[in-house]
């Protein structure tokens, strides 16, 4: 059963987030210290400070709340998802999915422009947002993928396109391979291409420069990383009970995984971190980075690539290629891991030159 869905967050929950805030008890910092040990408490400070001051969640609720929201459960898990359809009723449906620290916020500027041509199914990964905490072992990006192929047939869409950046070019990919004949194609903005030995490819000077970048994060995986992998419980308790080490965690992100020449405004992070806070679910998005395998099966279907020059790494088209059916790779001089939040207007120009490629190539092999 699919039900409509209102943000309604008690006001309980709003004055014990500024109570929380008002108490937080602030390490010190080493003199000069900059980026070199972490946040900077300056920064954090400043954030805070206007999170708990000047932030108003209830105008930003009142936005959201303009939009199509509903829940339904899946698998024992409660899914939420805003659903904008096109005015084309012909129009294919295309299935935008967030990452980590992102949430389904992450596509408010690219639902205008792309629901002129599509259908838009955003839903909130489970253990994300509004989904709710996960409680069972198990939701992996595969297990993500076939909840949503179950939500798309539910909300009555037999064949739709797939997008998404991080944790959802992941589910995206996964998407096309639990339901290949269903999914038209895939867009990401996020497409990690690791070393291969064995591979007899030709790479450019930018490919060898891509690929060491890969190395070194490999060879040091982030911190971030490693806790959410291997303890993500651990970190809960902190990041549940602390608003501020919740702040300090994902600004963080945003901070550096953001191309300078477009960065994401105070007001729109604060929402995102917001969402984290206000549904504690701190620990249960931590535990994508555990229960999600190293590999899984391949996707057969076509799949299109966007590349931004500021994003964690750069794909290496050869070796992608030897992976995947890539029909459609862009790169831009601008734009960074939060691309649909950084640069709307070129991610959403891409994700529409492919997908409408994509149907015009098969109707026009349809008609041979």
């Amino acid at each position: 059963m699919i039900k409509p869905f209102r943000i309604d967050i008690p006001q309980a929950d709003l004055d014990d987030l500024t109570d929380r805030l008002s108490r937080t008890r602030w390490p010190n910092e080493v003199a000069d210290a900059g980026w070199d040990y972490g946040f900077p408490l300056a920064r954090l400070k400043e954030l805070a400070e206007y999170w708990r001051t000047r932030y108003d969640w209830r105008a930003h609720e009142a936005a959201l709340n303009e939009l199509p929201h509903f829940t339904t459960e899946i698998d024992g898990q409660n899914i939420h998802f805003v659903h904008v359809r096109s005015s084309d009723p012909d129009a294919l449906a295309l299935i935008l999915t967030h990452g980590w620290p992102g949430s389904f916020l992450e596509f408010l500027d690219v639902i205008e422009p792309l629901s002129r041509d599509f259908h838009l199914v955003i839903p909130s990964i489970p253990g994300y947002g509004f989904s709710g905490p996960t409680d069972r072992r198990g939701w992996d990006i595969v297990h993500v993928a076939r909840a949503w192929a179950e939500l798309m047939s539910r909300l009555g869409y037999e064949r739709y396109g797939a997008q998404g950046g991080d944790f959802g070019a992941g589910i995206s990919l996964a998407l096309g391979a639990v339901a290949p004949e269903r999914v038209v194609g895939v867009h990401v903005n996020y497409l990690p291409t690791r070393p291969d030995p064995d591979a007899r490819v030709e790479l450019s000077t930018t490919d060898e420069a891509r690929l060491d970048k890969i190395r070194q994060l490999m060879a040091n995986r982030p911190p971030y990383q490693a806790l959410q992998a291997t303890t993500p419980q651990t970190l809960g308790y902190a990041l549940t009970d602390s608003p501020v080490g919740q702040l300090a965690w994902i600004a963080e992100r945003f901070a550096q995984w953001t191309d300078p020449a477009s960065p994401i405004g105070d007001e729109r992070m604060l929402t995102d971190i917001s969402l984290y806070w206000l549904t504690a679910t701190a620990a249960s998005s931590a535990r994508l980075h555990r229960e999600t395998p190293r590999r899984i099966e391949p996707c057969p279907v076509p799949v299109g690539v966007a590349v931004f020059p500021h994003d964690i790494t750069q794909s290496v088209r050869p070796l992608a290629e030897r992976l995947y059916d890539i029909r459609h790779w862009s790169e831009f001089e601008r734009g960074g891991h939060f691309a649909a939040m950084e640069v709307p207007e070129l991610l959403a120009e891409d994700v529409r030159d492919f997908f409408l490629t994509r149907i015009k190539h098969d109707e026009l092999v349809a008609t041979r």
